[in-house]
């Protein structure tokens, strides 16, 4: 059963401000929370359009939302290929751009990925290491534990998971493989625990989360992935319409954050002046509200996975 607690549901949609015949785009489909949310919102010819690479989450996504039939077209494709999918769906354009009303990007790993054990995501379970969203591509967790230099996976490990044991974890890597490949995430689990004092393993979360959110990120190219989406959203979506980005870490956020204060509005002259004289500038975006909204304390006892996600909204104007 594909199971996701959705977070921030009721606070992204109402960031939409969704209206029932507007044009809106899940980009990150999942489990369908927000889009089963958003859908119940709209009528003909109001469309949700949503996307994933992950053809499991799009066969449940697709029972799940079936009782809303013609308003949903659901799409499979990384959300870095935003424009094209749109275009492909069918929206409508101006100047050669899709234009929707509202975009949401959801950036939490599925509960169903993590926790099936085929996956490879999980550091609790004992798989094959993949770590593969879209399972058609190519690169593996296994190659890159295996294959790429010791410097390029201790980059990865410090830069994408912030773990500042990545030097000597990389170290034990390589030692490791070069006796046996490493094909399992139980055996990664064992050489990253070997890589950091246990005086620090035994406090905080598993010793093995950040490097395992480090090697997921890498492997699916995430946050080249939302910054190409995010540049194309500010484009694709209408004057008046909304950008809602709820992210579970400081990187994706930082992505997210300096992405949209590049394009607010910092003009400070007068609103009846006909031209900008301050040199500030228009800008593409308003923030609503300027600083990110969190979960409450409710939402947190039910579901712990939620406490480190941030809701950014911005309306293009």
């Amino acid at each position: 059963m594909f199971h996701h607690i959705t977070v921030l549901k009721e606070e992204s949609v109402a960031g939409l401000r969704v209206r029932p015949d507007g044009i809106y785009v899940d980009c990150t489909l999942g489990g369908a929370g927000h889009s089963e949310r958003i859908a119940s919102m709209l009528e003909p010819p109001g469309r949700l359009i949503g996307l994933d690479q992950d053809e499991t989450a799009l066969t449940h996504a697709r029972e799940r939302l079936a009782p809303y039939g013609e308003v949903v077209t659901l799409v499979r494709s990384n959300f870095r290929n935003l424009t094209e999918a749109l275009r492909g769906a069918g929206v409508p354009e101006t100047n050669g751009v899709p234009q929707v009303d509202g975009i949401l990007f959801d950036l939490g790993v599925s509960s169903p990925q993590l926790d099936e054990a085929d996956r490879g995501f999980s550091y609790q379970h004992d798989a094959e290491l993949d770590m593969r969203m879209d399972r058609s591509q190519p690169l593996t967790a296994r190659e890159i534990v295996n294959e790429w230099d010791e410097r390029t996976i201790a980059d990865i490990l410090r830069d994408y998971g912030e773990e500042k044991f990545a030097r000597k974890i990389a170290r034990q890597i390589v030692t490791a493989r070069a006796k046996a490949k490493v094909e399992k995430t139980g055996e990664l689990v064992e050489l990253i625990k070997a890589g950091i004092p246990a005086a620090t393993r035994r406090t905080g979360p598993h010793p093995a989360k950040r490097s395992f959110q480090a090697l997921r990120i890498a492997v699916n190219d995430e946050l080249g992935a939302f910054e190409d989406a995010l540049k194309q959203a500010i484009e694709c979506v209408k004057p008046g319409g909304r950008i809602a980005v709820i992210t579970f870490h400081s990187l994706e956020d930082r992505i997210c954050k300096t992405i949209f204060q590049k394009e607010v509005a910092s003009c400070s002259c007068p609103p009846d002046f006909p031209l900008c004289v301050c040199g500030g500038g228009e800008g593409k975006l308003r923030l609503t509200p300027r600083k990110p909204i969190v979960p409450s304390e409710e939402e947190l006892e039910a579901n712990n996975r939620a406490r480190s996600a941030k809701l950014r909204i911005a309306e293009r104007l």
